[in-house]
């Protein structure tokens, strides 16, 4: 068993991320539902925009933001597992941590906002991200064959999930306030780059193991999108400060989708990220993908056993890279889904500290959202005005936890954050994946702190 960690190593990573991150919620753990300040509010809860009608304007000059997230690879699981044969107890512990997450995957993540293109202004934003998604996931099948062998399930699935994709996040967001609250839409516009993946419906692969020997075949068609639009839809409310206490809830892409290939072509597939010349054009072994192609991947594995051993033929692949068009010439639309989370948060300023606290729930397993709960914890200490300090603690079941840290240097109309933080692991030798993000912000000279109590109401609006 020791011999297959090596080979599993690098691909045990899963994902719950974020469409849109900061570096002040990198450093708060995802905190975000109460506390998010301006433009940043926008992926998070848009109500709280109508709470800042009487704060000065915000624009983001350039931001780098990378994810990893993994539930097996860390330098503590490589000490631990590499070396003699696994024992019962060790391969139930760790099967039953790869099932909790839903199988083995990988997940890169990278987000770059457009430069100058995310400002806000009162209760009005109008935001712009460029993102990548990497992901990737090996079958819980197989997984169970290395552990097991074939004695408890002869009939082994292997399907694997492989995703690759490029989207402009193109977001209007308003805050209608009220005298106790305060509530946010956005509308999105889902510019599709480029996506590269395998159709789930029309493919399938298989192991079987039985009286007569071990046989199986599969088929993976991996589509090509170029081109792609949707749209998108959040909405958020958030209350006024009650006794210091403010309380939110958010719904984010309570609806998104994104249609690909009408029309699309290269020129559409240029982004400003610099990471998209490693993925578009799309490359396959030594051969790159034509616009209107696609693959086919096909397997088979004769039947095993000793009788067939001395046969050339026991497995056979074949790879083709076929035109993808229907009969009138046009490529096939097909549609993804923008998974859509929950957020609930509550917050309270005391003096000096900024605590929060949120729950997350996503509503299937892809890309970045999970089908469980996430709860965090953070606190913000402005002790020193120019120089905030943050730290956070999430925590999503499956053993999924993070520890996060950041900090801001604010001087005049600059603002300079920096986050990390430790995915799936409380430190650097239990870590199994991080974030790490740092971006410029500026704001008028006019400080964005809200009005203090003494300095009257808030006025209520009419």
């Amino acid at each position: 068993m020791r011999k297959f960690i090596p080979i599993i190593l690098l691909s045990l990573l899963i994902v719950q991320a974020q469409t849109k991150r900061d570096p002040r919620v990198v450093g708060m753990a995802g905190t975000y539902t109460t506390i998010a300040d301006g433009i940043f509010s926008v992926g998070y809860n848009p109500g709280i925009i109508g709470l800042q009608q009487d704060r000065p304007f915000m624009m983001q000059l350039a931001q780098i933001d990378f994810g990893l997230l993994g539930n097996f690879f860390s330098i503590q699981n490589v000490a631990q597992y590499s070396g003699d044969t696994l024992d019962t107890v060790e391969k139930d512990a760790l099967f039953d941590q790869l099932e909790a997450s839903d199988g083995l995957g990988f997940f890169i993540d990278t987000h770059m906002p457009i430069p100058v293109l995310n400002i806000s202004k009162g209760n009005l934003a109008f935001t712009s991200n460029n993102i990548i998604l990497q992901n990737y996931r090996l079958p819980l099948g197989l997984l169970e064959l290395i552990f097991y062998g074939n004695a408890q399930k002869p009939d082994i699935d292997l399907e694997i999930n492989y995703e690759i994709v490029g989207i402009n996040e193109f977001g209007f967001s308003f805050g209608l306030p009220f005298k106790t609250m305060s509530f946010g839409v956005t509308l999105k516009y889902l510019q599709g780059l480029f996506y590269l993946g395998i159709d789930e419906d029309s493919s399938f692969a298989s192991l079987k193991t039985d009286d007569l020997g071990i046989y199986g075949s599969g088929k993976y068609i991996i589509r090509q999108g170029v081109g792609g639009s949707g749209f998108g839809l959040d909405i958020g409310v958030v209350s006024r400060p009650i006794n210091g206490w403010t309380f939110g809830a958010s719904m984010i892409n309570l609806a998104g989708t994104i249609q690909w290939n009408k029309g699309g072509s290269s020129n559409e597939s240029a982004s400003l990220n610099p990471f998209t010349k490693y993925f578009y054009p799309f490359a396959f072994g030594d051969d790159t993908l034509d616009l209107d192609e696609s693959i086919l991947y096909t397997f088979n594995i004769d039947t095993i056993r000793m009788d067939k051993l001395n046969n050339d033929s026991l497995f056979t692949n074949k790879t083709t890279f076929f035109v993808d068009t229907l009969a009138n010439g046009k490529r096939p639309v097909f549609t993804t889904r923008y998974p859509a989370t929950f957020r609930l948060g509550a917050s309270k300023k005391v003096d000096d500290f900024l605590f929060a606290s949120d729950l997350v729930a996503g509503f299937e397993n892809r890309y970045y959202a999970r089908q469980k709960w996430k709860w965090s914890i953070a606190t913000e200490w402005t002790g020193i005005s120019t120089l905030p300090m943050r730290i956070g603690y999430a925590w999503g079941g499956g053993d999924l936890k993070e520890l996060a840290l950041g900090f801001g240097i604010h001087k005049g109309p600059i603002i300079f954050d920096f986050g990390f933080a430790f995915r799936n692991g409380l430190w650097l030798h239990t870590m199994k994946g991080f974030n790490l993000s740092t971006g410029i912000t500026v704001t008028s000279f006019k400080s964005r702190k809200p009005k203090k109590a003494e300095d009257g109401p808030i006025p209520v609006p009419n």
